[in-house]
């Protein structure tokens, strides 16, 4: 009966150090999501077309926030042409703004994280191929 108490309380010992060590885990990432949460509030990308006449200005999602047209965007009088321009100066800010979000968001979520990798490729297999690692007990053998 010693042998088989012994046993359970090496065992037990051990399932509290990995509790420990997941839950510091855990209390460090809550702490640093107030941050996140911030930081992405204030994000802000601005992008200016080649020849400086158009700035877009986006949000973390990459929504439109305001676009400024210099005087001299006027004089080419050519409707189709500003549209392009307004167009790929918008979508270059929210690429920006895109990559910007997915470099925050990394640094708050663990280097082997499937959301890391979702942000990066947009790949929802990754995602859930971790959360299937981690319930059938993989997490340690999955990136």
């Amino acid at each position: 009966m010693a042998l088989a108490d012994s046993v359970d309380r090496d065992a037990n010992r051990a399932l509290r150090a990995r509790f420990d060590e997941v839950y510091g885990q855990y209390q460090q990432l809550r702490s640093g999501l107030d941050e996140l949460q911030r930081k992405l509030a204030q994000l802000r990308v601005v992008e200016r077309s080649d020849d400086g006449q158009v700035t877009a200005t986006v949000g973390p999602r990459g929504e439109l926030i305001s676009v400024e047209l210099q005087p001299a965007v006027f004089r080419e009088r050519d409707a189709r042409a500003l549209g392009e321009k307004i167009t790929a100066t918008v979508r270059r800010a929210t690429a920006a703004a895109v990559a910007a979000t997915q470099e925050l968001v990394a640094a708050h979520l663990p280097a082997n994280s499937g959301t890391v990798e979702y942000l990066r490729t947009g790949d929802f297999g990754t995602l859930l191929g971790r959360a299937d690692a981690v319930v059938r007990g993989e997490a340690g053998r999955h990136g």
